[in-house]
């Protein structure tokens, strides 16, 4: 008899078996296969549960919502898609008053315009960690999972602006540059940020100076890029920091000198009823969170505002590369 042919069978026997072992170890204690194979969203059993996803009304907002919704569809759960809402307040409100159940939002908005606090806190996960404590204990709102990202206000110039306006690197220069030039501190913001306590009035009281009315023209967070590039209405816009539009426009932005901008890191902002019935959103959204670095929120911004891409599409790739959803 020919001895090669039963070492070959043993050796095929022992690849299947080793084979059958790997295809058992994709299992953990959440159930469903591990994020090899479907991502980690599917190790959490969320079947039968229902959530209703917020958002405000901007990109960074919109693909937040679609990365919510799908990574709770990806565990099983059903969902209601209420984002796109207008504004801080409209979506903080149907947070609260339980229209919606969870949305991403910024620390900095939390602390200053929801619980009334005049300026932020100068430590990232301190302001993070008191926002939670006192919004736990004021509103029921639970606030878990707090991203790198840093979504801060700030001034922005188009880098070829010319004249005194190049001069220009920080807003007490920008200050100096209202009082003695005013024809050249043109200013365009959007309409919440011209009315909030920790954007334009804020900065003018913390800096010692105010724009001329005339100089600033109110037009949509979203036009204030182009418009700032262009420099017909205005040398100078309010953004948002994770902006990709910031690069894609070539823009500078104006290094806040006397720090008066709170952080606004991302965080995700829960109903507490619902997460004391859900305790695992927690685990299920840290992975998230931890993959929301400055760089990653500008180029998923990016995507949407200068790509064209959808919300949609732009929340199937992150879940799909950070191995969230297979």
């Amino acid at each position: 008899m020919n001895r090669t042919i039963p070492r070959l069978l043993a050796a095929a026997s022992a690849v299947a078996l080793l084979a059958a072992g790997a295809a058992g170890c994709g299992s953990d204690d959440d159930g469903g296969s591990g994020p090899a194979a479907s991502g980690s969203a599917s190790r959490f059993d969320l079947s039968g549960r229902e959530f209703t996803v917020g958002s405000k009304e901007f990109t960074e907002q919109l693909v937040l919502g679609q990365i919510t919704i799908k990574t709770l569809q990806a565990a099983g759960a059903k969902v209601k898609d209420q984002t796109g809402l207008e504004g801080s307040v409209a979506a903080r409100k149907a947070l609260t008053s339980g229209e919606t159940d969870l949305y991403w939002d910024y620390t900095g908005t939390a602390w200053v315009n929801y619980l009334g606090h005049d300026r932020g806190v100068p430590d990232e996960q301190r302001q993070f960690d008191q926002l939670a404590r006192e919004d736990a204990s004021r509103s029921k709102v639970a606030w878990i999972d707090r991203a790198p990202a840093n979504n801060t206000y700030a001034f922005a110039v188009r880098s070829d602006a010319g004249s005194a306006v190049d001069d220009v690197t920080t807003l007490s220069e920008l200050a100096e540059l209202a009082r003695s030039d005013p024809e050249l501190a043109t200013l365009c913001v959007g309409e919440e940020f011209a009315t909030r306590s920790d954007g334009l009035r804020g900065v003018e009281r913390t800096y010692g100076f105010s724009f001329p009315d005339k100089q600033v023209s109110l037009v949509g967070d979203a036009v204030v890029y182009d418009q700032v590039a262009k420099g017909d209405r205005c040398n100078f816009g309010s953004v948002f920091a994770t902006d990709g539009r910031i690069e894609a426009q070539n823009l500078r932005v104006l290094r806040d000198d006397r720090k008066f901008f709170p952080f606004f890191n991302l965080a995700l902002s829960v109903r507490q009823p619902v997460l004391d019935a859900n305790p695992e959103l927690e685990r299920l959204f840290a992975p998230v969170a931890e993959a929301l670095t400055d760089e990653a929120a500008a180029k998923l911004n990016a995507r949407v505002d200068v790509d064209g891409e959808t919300p949609e599409d732009v929340a199937d790739d992150f879940l799909q590369e950070q191995g969230i959803v297979g």
